[in-house]
């Protein structure tokens, strides 16, 4: 607990120690990652990363700016935090993760942060309670984590929000084959087997309990060589949703999910004002 205190300091005033030398020697990636480990271990340096005038919250349940993290930070039972990053990507001003947490209990969350000069400026995240293995006995988190195939950045992000916005916005399933190499899918979300027939059969059983799943709009896409995240909005079972969703692309098809779905909290409950997208 003494550790989430000093960082608690921090985040309260006593920041901007960090050496530009060391600024200069991390990547955007590695500061947000530092950020998020920072939650376990306390490091008071990486809280620096972040600006403490200027900073933009997007996790509704979190009030605005680094006193609103601080008080966070400080209603955690001692001992709990518990963070492993398990992928990491950048795009321009953008970092995306995905991350095991004990955060107020067993959570998988994507985070993004936005940087502006070297430093976080705003944050979006989402996050659900971590289940089972699904049918196929895939977590929430295994698969492939190497990041290859930079240089086709931009054409499979244009595949993957062509993908979303077809099949999950317009629903035209008669296209859904064509962004897949037949039935090699892997699939991490919990109630979903993988493969195409995995993929139908999760979806008809979803609609056997009465429960609708539908994507209204993307917000962004965000992509670092085989890896896309698409952050979306919706409703699942006539609730508003927010929808993370990480594909991976090998050969110019999809081939690999995760995802992240979380009820967006009403009005009357948000802690800031600045909305979830």
């Amino acid at each position: 607990m003494k550790k989430v205190l000093l960082s608690m300091g921090i985040l309260l005033g006593l920041s901007s120690c960090s050496s530009d030398k060391e600024e200069v020697e991390l990547t955007n990636k590695q500061k947000a990652v530092a950020v998020l480990e920072s939650i376990e271990t306390g490091n008071p340096t990486a809280i620096t990363y972040i600006n403490e005038k200027s900073y933009t919250q997007h996790n509704l349940a979190v009030a605005d700016g680094l006193q609103g993290f601080g008080e966070t930070l400080k209603q955690l039972p001692e001992g709990s935090a518990k963070v492993e990053v398990i992928r990491a990507f950048e795009e321009g001003d953008y970092v995306f993760t995905h991350t095991k947490y004990n955060f107020f209990g067993p959570k998988a969350g994507f985070d993004i942060f936005r940087f502006e000069n070297g430093r976080i400026v705003e944050h979006w995240d989402n996050l659900s309670v971590i289940t089972e293995p699904n049918p196929s006995g895939h977590t929430q988190f295994d698969g492939e984590t190497k990041i290859v195939d930079l240089e086709k950045t931009k054409s499979n992000k244009a595949l993957v929000e062509s993908f979303v916005q077809t099949i999950l916005v317009k629903g035209e399933m008669d296209k859904l084959a064509s962004f897949f190499d037949g039935d090699n899918y892997i699939q991490h979300n919990s109630g979903i087997a993988d493969g195409l027939s995995g993929l139908g059969k999760g979806l008809q059983a979803l609609a056997e309990m009465g429960i609708t799943m539908r994507y209204n709009t993307v917000h962004k896409v965000l992509g670092e060589g085989n890896f896309v995240l698409v952050v979306s909005e919706g409703t699942f079972g006539d609730k508003p949703t927010a929808f993370y969703d990480l594909f991976r692309v090998e050969g110019g098809k999809i081939v690999e999910h995760w995802d992240v779905l979380e009820t967006i909290l009403p009005k009357s409950e948000w802690k800031n004002s600045n909305g979830k997208f």
